[in-house]
This record gives C-alpha cells, structure tokens and sequence, in this order.
C-alpha cells in the first residue's frame, strides 16, 4: 500500500544504530520530522549481534551530543564517561532508550527493498530535482510500502556484507561449500555451543584488523582454560610481518585499541598462534577426516584447520539505492570526495581530515550515506565521524550552511603508518615501507613465523590497568558494520 501524503514528508533515515539514531535526533532538535527504518525488530540489531564485544572507544566517545539532550528529559544518566562498554551495553543502555524517546518515528521490521526518485527512474532528467523521493518498505509480516521523503539518509552500515575469504575479494573456490565450518565474525566465546566449536581445535583466522587480532586473543584466551586445552590459531596475513602489523600499542591514543593489538601478539609470542604471511587464499578444500585445507594463490597449502574466522572487512549493500544517482569512488564505493581523506592504500600516519556535507553529498541532492557505509570499503571508521557527520548533514538539511560547513573532528591516533595497499606486498622492501612515514621493517619470506620479543611482556604491563579486555566493537559501532570503532587514523608515528 502507499502511505498518505503529507504537506511535508518526512526525512528517512535507514537504520537504527547509533549513527542513524542520531541523525534523527538531530533532525528532531531541528524541527524536522524523521522516519527511522530499522530491518531487525530492535534498535541496534547489528549491535547486538557482538553483543559479547568491548568497544575500545570509551563512553564519553560514544554518546551523540544531540542524542543526550534528547534523552535528558527522560531520566537518562549516561554511563560513567571513561568506562568501555560492551556491544550489548551500548545497545541496551545507549540504543533502546534513545529509540524509545524518538517513539513512534522508529519502525521495526522495516527493510528499505528500494529508494528513488517519484515518478523518475535514473534515467529521467525531467523535473527531476523537484520530485521527492520514494522508499519502498517491506515489514516483517510481508506488507509493502511506499512513503514520500524529502531526503534519505542511509546509516545501514556494512554488517550484512562480510568480506570473503578469497584473497582476490571473490569468494575462495570451496568456500560456500565450507561454510558449515567458516564464521565471519568474532565468536563468542562465552556461548557454550560455539566454545565447543573452537575448543581444543585449530582455527584459522583471516584478516589484519581489530576484529582479527580480537579473535586471536579470544582464542588465546580459550587456549589457557582447562576445557580449551590444545586450542591453537594459525594467523594468515596477506602481507609480511612489519612494525605496524599489531597497531599502535602504547603509540595509541585510545589505549584499549593499543592493548588489543598487544593481546593478539601475546598469543603469538606465547605460542597458542602461528602466523602465515604473504598468504593470499585461492581455494579452500577438505581432507578425509572434513577438516579444511587453505590453498594458496601461490600453490602453498596449509596444514589442515577445524574451522575458519574470516575476517575481512566489510562491504556496502548498494542494490536497494541502484535507481538513485549516486558519485562513488571506484576502490572504495565510498563517495568521492571523501574517499581520498580514508584511502587505506595511500594513508600513513595522519587522521582523516574532518568532513560533513559537502564530501558526503552525491549528483542525486538530499541523499547522503553516512556512518560506516560512507567509508566503503575503508576500514577507518569511529562512531564519534558518524556523529560529526550527520550534524553537518541535517544542518545543511535545515538550510544552516555555516554550521554544516563548520565541521571540527579530533580522532585519537593510533600510532600506525603506511597504507594497507603498501603493506598488502609481501615483497615491500625496508626502503618501501619506510618511504610511508615510519616503523620501516622488512617483510619476512612468506611462511609460518613465531614472534617473540623482550619487549612484548614491558608493552603489556604498560598498558593502563583500567583498559578492559580487548576487543573491538564491530563495525564502528555503528548500525552495521564491522567491528566497529575500527580505526587506522593516526596522527602519531609509531613512537614506542
């Protein structure tokens, strides 16, 4: 059915996480009306899916300013500013009740299946601009929808599109057919049925991120228990071992994130790890006994695993948007001109540069992605961007363009240098590496490493003691997406 027209349609928002929750408080403190979407049947479903993981950003980073005034006259205490919450605090003592002061401008078990202009598909220029855009809703109990809105802001993230195994960015030859054994998100671990998946076994685990370097302290973690007795992780990088391989450490302005890439070489100096570099996956095959055998794209193949943790990124789910004209970087899908600000092939010891509006804006005007689905690809997000983000995006909505344009934004750093394209290389050379700021080293020959350092055991007892238990939020904690919070945005270089 369509919903009935109104003198002014609303601004819909796609989804409600923490970045799409705030742009509609923003549009709420600007007299706007908004329309919240949210595919799950709660507020922060993506959220709630990592429930088990500690953001490394703390409380006080967290909390959108509009979204606490909103709250405020609620009773709402926000927690204590210097704790770290987990996914599931953040969802239930943040998300739910943000959602539940916005009422009935938040509908559940709304999947946005289309948006684009009334009357106008992509081809047509005529009048186009003066037409108002149509969402197509499909509800959970099947009904369809068609509403009106002045614009669209897309915070639905990239949760829902893990990246694959396959060292090429397509799926590994095998790789749907493993699947009974292959996760794409860091396990809980405290759930007894997916303990008993990891314990004792040998998981590998992809990827060279937050999320990664989480699951090998989880599993690390799970090895040192007396029912995880024999649990052990095979690490496999794409590129070579480096200085910046574990993050920033003690050079990281959000200890939590330093703590977490010193965890995740702890399991490696203490043995429950091997780490695989230069490993690009081209197929994954089973031996006899169903175990999974990891083929190279270089012919190397691996000793067989139990189980497999891909961890890879996510990716944007552009299909629901494909009638809308949007300007989009050809690497990252991310606009472009904010793409060049977050390219992880290019970035070396520098923050993004602060962006609103202007470099979220698309040849289709009223239509901005926001939140992690802005980065594409990118794997630089943190929930305080989001935030930053949709107040310049619903100023310039309101018609303030002094305050859209005046966007300020401070990220912490994290202590790392060079691009991932660079480090990708497993052939980069000492001079190469170095030429990206600093922390040059040279990559290893790919094979099985064991790292272990004097240093490892100082770095550690370092790190504050009120640093909680690592673990990233997946996707910048956001609605999406990734572990969250995950960030190569550092200013700093590498000190140690």
């Amino acid at each position: 059915m369509n919903a009935p027209a109104t003198a002014e349609p609303p601004v819909v928002v796609i989804g409600a996480g923490p970045v799409g929750l705030a742009a509609a408080a923003h549009l709420t403190e600007r007299g706007i009306e908004p329309l919240v979407l949210e595919a799950g049947l709660a507020a922060g479903s993506a959220v709630r899916q990592w429930a088990h993981v500690r953001l490394f950003s703390p409380w006080g980073e967290v909390v959108d300013p509009a979204a606490e005034k909103l709250l405020a006259p609620t009773g709402w205490v926000r927690p204590d500013a210097s704790a770290y919450p987990s996914g599931g605090d953040w969802a239930e003592h943040y998300l739910k009740p943000l959602a539940d002061a916005l009422g009935q401008r938040v509908r559940y078990g709304a999947t946005v299946t289309g948006v684009s202009r009334t009357g106008r598909d992509r081809v047509v220029d005529a009048d186009r601009e003066n037409q108002p855009f149509t969402v197509h809703i499909r509800y959970a109990d099947g009904r369809e929808e068609r509403t009106p809105a002045r614009a669209v802001i897309d915070a639905s993230g990239t949760w829902t599109a893990p990246g694959p195994a396959g060292g090429d960015g397509l799926p590994a030859l095998g790789e749907h057919a493993a699947a009974d054994r292959i996760a794409y998100r860091v396990p809980d671990l405290a759930d007894p049925d997916v303990r008993a998946r990891y314990a004792g076994r040998r998981t590998a685990v992809i990827g060279s991120g937050a999320s990664a370097f989480t699951a090998l302290a989880y599993l690390a973690d799970l090895a040192r228990t007396d029912d995880g007795e024999g649990t052990h992780a095979t690490w496999i990088l794409r590129r070579g071992i480096s200085g910046s391989t574990f993050g920033g450490g003690q050079a990281d302005q959000l200890p939590a994130r330093g703590a977490l890439g010193l965890a995740a070489k702890a399991a490696v100096d203490d043995g429950y790890a091997d780490a695989v570099t230069g490993f690009r996956t081209q197929a994954i095959e089973r031996d006899g006994d169903g175990r999974l055998v990891l083929v190279g794209e270089d012919g190397r193949r691996l000793e067989p695993v139990d189980q497999l943790i891909v961890l890879t990124g996510f990716r944007p789910d552009l299909s629901f948007l494909s009638e809308l004209r949007l300007g989009l970087d050809e690497r990252l899908q991310a606009p472009v001109e904010l793409a060049p600000l977050i390219d992880p092939n290019v970035h070396s010891c520098g923050t993004v540069y602060p962006h609103g509006h202007r470099q979220l804006s698309h040849p289709e005007r009223g239509v901005y992605l926001v939140g992690m689905k802005s980065y594409g690809r990118a794997p630089t997000f943190l929930a305080m961007t989001g935030y930053e983000q949709v107040r310049s995006v619903v100023a310039a909505l309101a018609g303030d363009l002094e305050s859209a344009d005046r966007v300020e934004l401070t990220l912490p750093e994290t202590g790392v240098c060079g691009g991932a394209g660079l480090f990708d290389a497993p052939e980069a050379t000492e001079d190469d590496q170095a030429g990206g700021g600093c922390c040059g080293a040279p990559a290893p020959e790919p094979q099985p490493v064991r790292l272990a350092t004097a240093a490892t055991a100082t770095a550690a007892a370092a790190t504050p003691a009120t640093a909680p238990a690592p673990a990233p939020a997946p996707a910048a904690q956001t609605e999406q997406a990734a572990p969250a919070d995950q960030t190569q945005t550092g200013g700093g270089c590498c000190g140690a």
